[in-house]
């Protein structure tokens, strides 16, 4: 079935800055007479686009502008983006919580939304409570959701605490339940945004593994929204990438979709082996990341093409504007396809072997040894991090990525020859002996 299930057509949704509402009186009744006259609002026409790395020129932002998307029937389509790129603007008006400035959405069926931590769960009430009430809103019938009930309870795994009130549910506990019972009863489109992260590894695992059963068994529609790319690939089929309130990619390649969102492609080319903070964004108290690059043993930036028969390094330039005790920087580092090989922190090791940072400017480095990567193109991401917290968000739209690519010397064996390519990502060289 090739159904479209949700139209969305030059959406656009437009906030004030600030204080809720216009601010003033004559704000408001200018608004109010322009909604009469069947004229548009006179403070859309100032509203400025949502990059919110920029200081405010204007009291009004659009969120979202000119959105044009379908939805087919039994899709699971993923939505992907930075922090406050508009993705869970575009899931709050689908699913009817807000309503758009400009433009609609069509629908077909019941819609559930998980949107965020304890999405439709009252804290007072029960998990079974919160069960037949949230069917109640779906529109069924109490027979139905009691045959859904023990199947609900044993995904979530609250079997013990079912009437007990969800107030005094962990926020791991309360997503379980909150994803169960959306995706147990029987909604025609499901929308997931960014709360699976809150659940341990089992529990992403089943609830991925229920998305795809509701959308290939039962041929409902999954909208998916988050920032773990291998999820998005192994759980989408279309892709759609916002930034700044516009799609900037929609495709059935949602490898390329990945790629795109990953900075790998800048104006059709591949990110270089150097990055540099040329917009001078440093907002945060503790440390201005400077430049991030990646060198041969002779200091050379990489530019193009690294054999891997010698060890690389991963350099950045900083200035410690604010010592911390527990500052530390990390790299994630991703194939092509978006997902993630592996990460090194200089917190890795006991707080006794940690790099000493001082005030001031200082470079930090670390190496990937020779005979470790196989060849293929690899993209690097250099995080500053405080216990636990990313502490460059407001470089976010120029994120410090970088590439490079390594190819042959995959080992001195006859049996590796020039231009052989051997499986997997990585290809160390271990010793063999015989006793």
């Amino acid at each position: 079935m090739n159904e479209t299930v949700i139209k969305i057509e030059n959406l656009s949704k437009l906030y004030r800055l600030g204080q809720i509402g216009t601010g003033t009186l004559s704000h408001d009744l200018n608004r109010w007479w322009a909604k009469v006259r069947g004229k548009e609002d006179p403070y859309a026409k100032i509203g400025q686009v949502n990059d919110r790395t920029k200081q405010a020129a204007s009291d009004y932002v659009w969120a979202l502008k000119d959105i044009n998307l379908e939805v087919k029937h039994g899709e699971v389509l993923g939505i992907i983006g930075r922090n406050g790129a508009g993705k869970s603007t575009l899931l709050k008006l689908i699913s009817r919580i807000t309503a758009p400035t400009t433009g609609e959405i069509k629908a077909k069926g019941r819609i559930a939304s998980l949107l965020e931590v304890g999405t439709g769960m009252h804290p007072e009430m029960t998990a079974r409570e919160n069960i037949y009430l949230n069917g109640a809103i779906l529109g069924m019938k109490r027979q139905e959701i009691a045959r859904k009930f023990d199947d609900i309870v044993e995904f979530a795994g609250c079997a013990m605490y079912v009437d007990t009130p969800v107030k005094r549910y962990s926020s791991g506990m309360r997503v379980r339940l909150g994803f169960a019972v959306a995706a147990f009863l029987e909604p025609d489109i499901l929308i997931v945004d960014e709360v699976l992260a809150v659940g341990d590894a089992e529990f992403q695992k089943k609830a991925i593994g229920k998305m795809k059963e509701v959308s290939t068994s039962e041929g409902r529609t999954v909208l998916f929204v988050s920032h773990n790319m291998s999820a998005v690939k192994n759980l989408c089929k279309r892709i759609v990438l916002i930034d700044e309130g516009h799609i900037m990619f929609e495709s059935d390649d949602v490898g390329a979709g990945i790629r795109h969102y990953l900075h790998i492609e800048q104006d059709g080319q591949l990110c270089s082996g150097e990055w540099r903070n040329r917009q001078g964004i440093s907002e945060n108290q503790y440390v201005d990341l400077l430049r991030f690059y990646v060198t041969n043993e002779d200091e050379h930036i990489l530019r193009d093409i690294h054999r891997n028969n010698t060890p690389i390094y991963l350099c950045a330039e900083i200035n410690i504007k604010q010592l911390h005790e527990y500052l530390s920087f990390a790299y994630f580092l991703y194939d092509t396809e978006g997902d993630l090989v592996y990460l090194s922190s200089s917190a890795d090791k006991t707080k006794q072997e940690w790099p000493r940072f001082r005030e001031g400017f200082q470079k930090v480095y670390t190496q990937i040894p020779a005979r470790f990567l196989n060849g293929g193109r690899y993209i690097v991401e250099l995080k500053a991090i405080i216990q636990g917290e990313s502490i460059l968000k407001d470089i976010e739209k120029a994120k410090p990525i970088i590439s490079f690519e390594i190819r042959g010397g995959m080992s001195d064996s006859p049996f590796w020859p020039e231009g052989t390519h051997r499986k997997g990502i990585l290809a160390p060289i271990f010793d063999w002996k015989v006793r």
